[in-house]
């Protein structure tokens, strides 16, 4: 049996993400639960992580390279961020050691934006550590979410990074706006909706009437019986069309464009993209991103336990 040389593990709010590695970096077991910040009583994370750990057979020895909101101030141990611009490897290099742990245990930084545009992530370095390692180390990255990322890469450095809270908009707007019954569906957008493409439009290229846009949801259903559906493809369209002309404007249009997305989120940007006439050189999953993120962070801190 292969024997196991690290674990890795993907912490945030609200799931925890453990994976058993060998040296080659294989992937030989792995936990997914709802062991987040949140539900983690007392303080208690190392009896967290011992517990999944010791149930994927990791020796006692071994490892463990993390990273997601644990390492914040409301986390096990605050891994302070990395101001940028800065070469990724630096997460790995500045990662902090867990106090009195049974075993070597890294929490990785977040990445700081400071000046007039100030920003942050925590979580989403890791994936950035991970597509460089897969070989796109210029270029900007798509990082679309409930807080969408734009990154500025520029062989291996993270020069700026713009972040756009549509995913968490579009939420708010859906369930706790008064466009709630206009835009009600128990189906999710469809990025072949013609109405998404319309709120596109409008979002990318007139952002001054974007509140106006969003006002004539309402209007539409109320006057007309417009249909749920295309309402919520238009709401959709609309915030997503905004966050890219935003990126447009903080980091450029120019050079090699990367999306990193999974599920149906990454379909309809994938149709943004078609929208705005940007190409999409490089596509990623973000679940294996932040994986392959953690393993290269894993190559620097115990080269001893790790095959490249």
């Amino acid at each position: 049996m292969t024997e196991i040389a690290y674990a890795l593990v993907d912490w945030g709010t609200s799931s925890f993400r453990a994976w058993a590695c060998a040296a080659d970096g294989h992937v030989l077991g792995e936990r997914r639960s709802g062991d987040g910040l949140l539900n983690v009583a007392d303080g208690g994370f190392a009896t967290v992580l011992e517990g999944h750990l010791e149930a994927l057979g990791v020796p006692a020895d071994a490892p463990a390279i993390l990273c997601g909101m644990v390492g914040s101030r409301t986390g096990w141990v605050e891994a302070p961020y990395l101001s940028v611009p800065t070469d990724l490897a630096e997460v790995a290099r500045r990662s902090q050691l867990v106090p009195h742990a049974r075993r070597p245990i890294h929490i990785l930084p977040g990445l700081s934006q400071r000046g007039a545009a100030p920003d942050v992530m925590r979580g989403e370095e890791t994936q950035l550590l991970g597509i460089v390692a897969e070989g796109f180390a210029t270029g900007t990255v798509c990082m679309p979410g409930t807080h969408s990322k734009w990154v500025k890469l520029h062989e291996g450095r993270v020069i700026a990074f713009s972040s756009f809270m549509t995913g968490e908009l579009f939420q708010l707007l859906r369930t706790s706006s008064i466009l709630k019954a206009a835009v009600e569906t128990e189906t999710g957008v469809d990025p072949k909706n013609p109405a998404f493409a319309d709120g596109f439009g409008i979002g990318f290229s007139d952002a001054r009437v974007v509140t106006n846009a969003l006002f004539q949801l309402r209007a539409g259903w109320l006057l007309d019986g417009l249909d749920a559906s295309d309402q919520a493809a238009r709401l959709s369209g609309l915030l997503i069309g905004l966050e890219f002309a935003g990126a447009g404007e903080r980091l450029g249009r120019d050079g090699r464009h990367a999306l990193l997305a999974s599920g149906p989120i990454a379909g309809l940007y994938q149709a943004a993209f078609d929208l705005s006439e940007l190409s999409v050189d490089r596509t990623f999953d973000a679940d294996g991103c932040v994986r392959h993120g953690l393993r290269a962070a894993a190559l620097l801190l115990h080269p001893e336990r790790t095959e490249s």
